[in-house]
């Protein structure tokens, strides 16, 4: 969709005859329907002087302009586009345009910055990352681009920003950026001009905007190519028995449902390590090379940076960042947009959408409308906020309103916890989420330690993690995550006076891969849908030990975990409905926790009676291990005396 289609001639006359903020307006409300003139009038500004670009008479007459592109199955609008040819090559020039003023590097982060945007100082993409990145998300996705060879040439014109000797727009930290879209500032015109000209030297014969904007979409062959050379030899995604068996039929049943047109929702269940996201990334490649619009959907951003980041390999910048969505991306969705959408930690999934959660209508219902076939991959067990409300009765009322078919399965084998369904049974045992016949058994050899001192427990972590980097710490939500210092990883977030024991909080989102964040401490919102070899659990003061029960207390939570936001609220009008909704999202909190890693966990109490009553049901494991030993050699001797 496009707000503004005309000719250079037909754009700079609307500036000139004050026309064009009427135009927009208009078509905005009619596009779209949602608008105001003060919104339309703030790109006053940048549009007249791109109307001062555009006054030079070597830029064609007849060249197309086009203002605010929708890229189709984004949220993302292009600023600006100019196209033409040169001659020889039909070309489309995107230009990102920006306000600012000033601009901060972020050395640690790459093609990030720091601008003052919304009232604040924030972090944002580069605007020669931003404009690279629309033009290659249009050229996978959009055919006619492919088929007709039509090169997207982006850059970025920050009108408003002087730049400075040393300047940090320009540093060499961002130079693949700016080598891939320049980047031009008050002053620099001409340049721009130049910029434009080389590439746009005769009209738009070939109606290029229209054909970007009437392009069908579908992934582009060197995509397809990209993601199946990064997943071939990658063993992080390997898959084995009854993840290959249910992967060929998941795959089966979406290539059927894009065939025939028919609508289905499969809801897969599956509890810690059953494999669940090893087979959505297998699902979303194959399903990418069979030209399908497929994406990896999580509420989690944690999730998408990980997995996306293990795909790129040894490929720093790609556009693979591209099908990894947000959960609440998809509140303006059409019918069947999408081919298929992969649904990873689908018990994460909110009702609305937003950063103050007043968007769209529901996010399973618009994941389901949005795609011919929608996998629901959920463990409702694993909800740990009050907000999530993803469950396999929520998903299978939305699939009927949309009259889909549905198909249940349910992934039962384990790939974490050392195989062991027993740990994970003991674990809900000793949490009191549920009884359980595993009182005193873990099925097989999981190491499961207990820790009296989480520093000693750091240091055996980071031991671990020299070998291949699998190895992290993961704290309740219990300390603070403040604004200030987030860089510094030796601001200590997490601190436990008494052992003289601290902590920072994750720094980055990738902090799982980064092995230099081995000494940054996950929470639940960063280490939900990861997996490691080896994790450490400090379990705060929000579960403790008391008259033979454990104990939870919302109150002891971070005020800055939004986890059981509005929970103060529903306490005082009823404190026992407020416990009854926070007590399970605590237990749930940790049972995550302690399942993420494959081959062990060490864990560390701060309430000291909590720490002794683990101590007692590991003793007890340990002593029926034992014993159940002792009676394996004796029946072995029995044996080999009859024999």
């Amino acid at each position: 969709m496009i707000i503004y289609e005309s000719t250079k001639e037909q754009f700079v006359g609307d500036i000139v005859n004050e026309l064009l903020i009427d135009r927009l307006y208009n078509s905005y409300q009619k596009k779209i329907g949602r608008t105001s003139k003060s919104e339309i009038r703030s790109w006053e500004n940048s549009l007249q002087k791109m109307s001062n670009v555009m006054q030079d008479d070597d830029i064609p007459n007849d060249a197309s302009v086009a203002i605010e592109f929708n890229i189709p199955n984004t949220s993302k609008r292009v600023d600006f586009l100019i196209a033409g040819n040169d001659g020889v090559q039909d070309h489309v020039v995107i230009v990102e345009l920006k306000q600012w003023e000033s601009v901060e590097k972020i050395a640690t982060r790459d093609g990030i910055v720091k601008t003052y945007i919304g009232k604040g100082n924030r972090e944002i993409t580069h605007p020669s990352y931003q404009a690279w990145s629309y033009a290659a998300l249009i050229e996978d996705f959009n055919e006619n681009v492919q088929k007709q060879e039509i090169q997207l040439k982006p850059c970025a014109y920050l009108h408003n920003y002087r730049k400075v000797e040393d300047d940090p727009l320009t540093d060499m930290h961002y130079k693949d950026h700016l080598q891939k879209a320049p980047v031009f500032t008050k002053g620099e015109i001409e340049k721009l001009r130049s910029f434009i000209k080389r590439f746009i030297k005769l009209g738009d014969q070939n109606q290029l905007i229209y054909q970007i904007e009437n392009g069908r979409i579908r992934p582009s062959k060197s995509l397809q190519d990209s993601l199946n050379n990064m997943l071939k030899g990658n063993e992080e995604f390997i898959m084995i028995d009854e993840q290959k068996v249910f992967y060929e039929e998941a795959f089966y049943f979406a290539l059927e449902s894009a065939k025939t047109d028919t609508k289905q929702v499969m809801i897969v269940q599956g509890g810690p390590g059953t494999g669940k996201s090893v087979l959505a990334i297998n699902l979303l490649v194959k399903l990418i090379d069979q030209g399908l619009v497929a994406m990896y959907v999580t509420k989690n951003s944690a999730p998408r940076n990980i997995y996306s980041s293990k795909l790129k390999g040894d490929f720093k910048k790609t556009h693979i960042d591209n099908l990894f969505k947000g959960s609440g991306s998809f509140t303006e969705v059409e019918k069947n947009e999408f081919d298929v959408l992969i649904i990873d930690e689908a018990h994460r999934l909110n009702e609305k959408s937003g950063m103050f959660r007043n968007k769209g209508e529901n996010q399973v219902k618009e994941l389901i409308k949005g795609s011919r076939f929608t996998i629901f991959f959920i463990d409702e067990n694993q909800k740990v906020t009050l907000s999530d409300i993803g469950s396999v009765e929520i998903i299978k009322k939305y699939a009927k309103q949309f009259n889909a078919d549905i198909i249940l399965h349910e992934l039962t084998s384990q790939f974490r916890c050392d195989g062991s369904d027993g740990y994970i049974a003991w674990l809900d045992d000793v949490l009191q989420i549920r009884n359980t016949a595993n009182m005193h058994e873990l099925g097989m050899d999981y190491d499961i330690r207990l820790y009296d001192d989480p520093n000693e427990m750091l240091a055996e972590i980071e031991s671990l993690n020299k070998r291949n980097n699998k190895s992290r710490v993961m704290a309740g939500y219990c300390w603070e995550w403040p604004k200030n210092n987030r860089q510094d990883v030796n601001h200590h977030d997490i601190a436990i006076p008494e052992h003289d024991f601290g902590m920072s909080w994750n720094i980055e989102n990738t902090w799982a891969i980064e092995s230099s964040s081995v000494r940054e401490a996950g929470c639940i919102h960063t280490a939900q849908g990861l997996e490691f070899d080896h994790v450490g659990v400090i379990i705060g003061d929000d579960l403790r030990y008391e008259n033979g029960q454990i104990i939870t207390d919302y109150t002891k939570r971070a005020k800055t975990d939004q986890s059981l936001k509005g929970i103060k609220k529903i306490a005082k009008e009823d404190p026992e409905e407020a416990h009854l909704l926070a007590d399970p999202i605590i237990r749930n909190t940790y049972r995550t926790l302690m399942t993420r890693g494959q081959k062990g966990c060490f864990v560390y109490c701060t309430d000291p009676a909590l720490q002794a009553y683990l101590k007692e049901r590991l003793e007890k494991v340990t002593f029926y291990r034992q014993k159940r030993q002792q009676s394996l050699y004796l029946v072995d001797e029995r044996e080999e005396y009859r024999t």
